[in-house]
């Protein structure tokens, strides 16, 4: 019997969790019978109700998973984290608890599975959302993919069903901030993406706010694209040439025509403060990426646990991940 993981992060989600848990638990009995199901929460430290109902799912359903972090690592890191748990032959990505991915397309991710595609993508062709975000994400996943090396297909998320050996290609990306739809994009492997209506959420607030989503937007475009740096190397060559011609041609205008020649107090201050704000912004530029070096070359674990229900043994190792025959 094959087995199916299905890994879903939450946080301070009382009111959805045990709905997602009963919700693809009804799915697997019904169109997924052949199938054994392993279902892994990984909590990022809810304050509320959310770990102790998700003891009480664990406690009579050995199928269910759950990783307790010690404190809220982000829902990237904590999903890759719960990726390292995912021991089925198939794994679905990420289902929030929140269920605006609906569970009821996993039965047709693991068909087409079976046929032989090694990613099936969900793609949310339709958002139940404001115009406002659902133009920040159209301009978002337009900068990405001029920017990047990889093709982000845009509206495909982390609810993607993976295989086994797509799986151990992600694990072997030691990344402290995982960009998950990005890392599973730049593997490869034999994809078909399935468009779906995103729901609007039913209960609870989101915990993605404005900060959040511009960080995991900041985080894919300078961990998957050159393009700030190649931007700032030829802006200042641009700028370099500009201020040479233009001292050129000061210096002939003033020779031609003393009169005509610009002077005064004003050019100095708009070319001191377009200079500036230029330097500013990249260094800026320079700084995420030093950051980003900086945290990767610190090491340390992904996430920190604090408890682990249902589970034997550690995670994997992603540096083992490596040396393992695909499946």
């Amino acid at each position: 019997m094959k087995t199916i993981s299905i890994v879903s992060p939450c946080f301070n989600e009382e009111d959805n969790v045990a709905t997602c848990y009963e919700t693809v638990k009804a799915i697997f009995e019904k169109d997924l019978p052949g199938y054994r199901r392993e279902h892994i929460f990984i909590d990022n430290a809810s304050s509320d109700r959310t770990v102790e109902i998700l003891r009480e799912i664990a406690k009579k359903d050995q199928d269910v998973k759950v990783v307790v972090n010690a404190r809220n690592f982000g829902v990237f890191r904590s999903t890759f984290n719960g990726l390292r748990y995912a021991s089925g032959d198939g794994v679905v990505v990420m289902l929030p608890v929140d269920l605006q991915d609906p569970p009821e397309m996993i039965p047709e991710f693991v068909e087409l599975w079976e046929k032989g595609y090694d990613v099936v993508a969900g793609a949310r062709s339709t958002r139940e959302e404001g115009f406002v975000m659902r133009s920040a994400r159209g301009v978002f996943y337009t900068i990405v993919n001029r920017l990047s090396d990889v093709w982000l297909e845009p509206s495909v998320g982390e609810f993607q069903l993976i295989d086994r050996k797509v799986l151990q290609a992600v694990l072997s990306h030691n990344d402290h901030y995982p960009y998950i739809r990005g890392i599973i994009a730049s593997c490869g492997f034999r994809r078909i993406i399935i468009p779906y209506v995103w729901k609007a959420r039913k209960s609870g607030l989101s915990k993605h706010s404005l900060m959040a989503l511009t960080d995991q937007a900041l985080n894919a475009i300078f961990s998957f694209t050159r393009a700030p740096m190649r931007f700032c190397t030829l802006s200042g060559l641009v700028i370099a040439i500009s201020c040479i011609l233009f001292s050129i041609i000061s210096t002939l205008l003033y020779f031609v025509n003393p009169d005509q020649a610009p002077r005064g107090t004003t050019t100095i201050i708009v070319a001191l403060f377009f200079l500036s704000g230029i330097q500013m912004l990249f260094i800026g530029m320079l700084g995420e990426y030093i950051t980003s070096i900086h945290n990767q070359v610190r090491g340390g674990p992904i996430v920190t646990e604090q408890e682990r229900i249902n589970i034997e043994g550690p995670a994997r190792d992603p540096a083992l991940v490596k040396d393992e025959p695909l499946a």
